[in-house]
């Protein structure tokens, strides 16, 4: 059963472009074929690819058939889209490496059962390209006059330090060639992106209009940007990524908890699928009680969830309710849940016969850490509660580890004033 696909982005406020308004028609007559591209830069997507990635998934929910195409072709040229600098060139085991990474990522997002979406990779058909044939066939369709006045390649030409080589021009045709050989193998006729990528997008449709005769469309979705002009998709370890042992489901599920009031309800749109009137009831709950946060919970619930599953959502609550309680006790997390809840933060290792010995001293392992320039000026903290050893403050200056210290997992969490955190594992016990 079709729903009305457009009509939802748009009260999601996910509609930036659409290159012609029949493609409602499209949309509407029976199920149809879209894609979105992934670019391989990495072995894993960050948040910023959520926007494009719940897209396809709401496009499959609404009746119709997704595809998500991997970039193993395109991704050995590099998009300049966005770049004032030419993209370091991968080599084909690093392209086909994070290919792989991000397939794993985009499956739990997609039905990919028989006839449902389709999961593809444009190496398949552009590394057998010829290059006189393609010349011949697809570049005599393209104006150097209309692609140099496109943003991606009119920026870097110019910026003169950089300018833009041959390969990186290139780029457009090879996109464009993307959705006229998915036009052509599974009768695709949209293609949705990210605003950045409109104009290689228009390029696609033109082409398929040119040599098949048939109207194609393009549909761009919206940059996602944060109210106080900060970059979207940033913490305070760099950035947030899909993939867990990247950046740890606790640490997930905090970076959409710490989500500003200004921009919850507009993330609860994107990135969700929850309905318009349980979004509207927590917009609700910002403006009467924005210090309870129910808003930023629920974003957090939910796209934890979806990216990492319910068991990850689980244990990331239990660590988040841990580890903010008044008195928080870190033994009643498992290992797995102190491994992500300071997946990131400084480590080092001890062994477990140096335990009750000078070299498991609180003063010794703080300045081996580097929290401290030296004992003497930690030595000045301990009075005031300065230093903590699971999250207990060190009473005093000679406080030695021993095994009772010893949380699951062999950790010791060692906190200097109130943020500054360092893991000790303690091996061999």
């Amino acid at each position: 059963m079709l729903t009305d696909f457009l009509a939802d982005l748009a009260a999601r406020d996910l509609v930036q472009q659409v290159s012609a308004p029949s493609v409602a028609d499209l949309l509407s007559r029976a199920p149809a074929v879209a894609y979105t591209g992934f670019d391989p830069t990495a072995d894993s997507l960050h948040v910023g690819s959520l926007v494009p990635l719940v897209n396809l998934a709401r496009f499959q929910r609404a009746g119709h058939r997704p595809i998500a195409l991997m970039g193993g072709g395109t991704g050995l040229i590099g998009d300049p889209s966005g770049r004032e600098t030419e993209r370091t060139l991968l080599t084909r085991e690093q392209v086909e490496a994070n290919v792989a990474g991000i397939r794993r990522q985009v499956e739990r997002f997609l039905d990919l059962s028989p006839g449902g979406a389709l999961l593809l990779n444009n190496a398949e058909w552009l590394c057998e390209l010829n290059l006189l044939e393609f010349l011949r066939d697809i570049g005599k369709h393209f104006s150097v006059n209309q692609m140099i006045v496109r943003d991606s390649v009119r920026i870097r030409l110019e910026t003169r330090d950089h300018g833009l080589s041959y390969t990186e021009f290139s780029y457009m045709l090879l996109q464009s060639y993307d959705f006229l050989a998915l036009h052509d193998r599974y009768g695709c006729r949209l293609q949705m992106g990210g605003s950045d990528q409109w104009g290689n997008m228009l390029s696609g449709a033109d082409l398929i209009r040119r040599l098949r005769n048939v109207e194609a469309y393009a549909l761009t979705l919206p940059l996602v940007t944060r109210s106080d002009g900060k970059k979207f998709g940033k913490s305070e370890e760099g950035n947030v990524w899909l993939d867990a042992t990247r950046t740890s489901p606790y640490q997930f599920y905090q970076f959409w908890l710490n989500t500003d009031d200004a921009d919850v309800v507009r993330y609860l749109k994107m990135f969700t699928f929850l309905p318009l009137d349980a979004i509207r009831d927590a917009e609700q709950q910002v403006r009467t009680d924005a210090a309870g946060r129910a808003a930023q919970r629920l974003l957090a619930e939910e796209v934890t969830r979806l990216v990492h599953g319910p068991e990850a959502l689980a244990r990331a609550q239990r660590a988040t309710a841990a580890l903010f309680s008044k008195d928080a006790d870190y033994r009643q997390l498992s290992a797995q849940e102190l491994q992500e809840a300071f997946h990131g933060a400084p480590a080092t290792t001890l062994p477990a016969a140096a335990l009750g010995t000078p070299a498991a001293s609180v003063l010794a392992l703080v300045v081996e850490a580097g929290l401290y320039p030296s004992k003497g000026r930690a030595r000045q903290d301990v009075p005031a509660g300065g230093i903590a050893v699971n999250n207990v403050a060190v009473t005093s200056p000679d406080y030695v580890l021993s095994a009772g210290d010893l949380l699951p997992g062999g950790f010791v969490i060692l906190r200097k004033g109130k943020k500054h955190y360092h893991v000790v594992r303690v091996t061999g016990a």
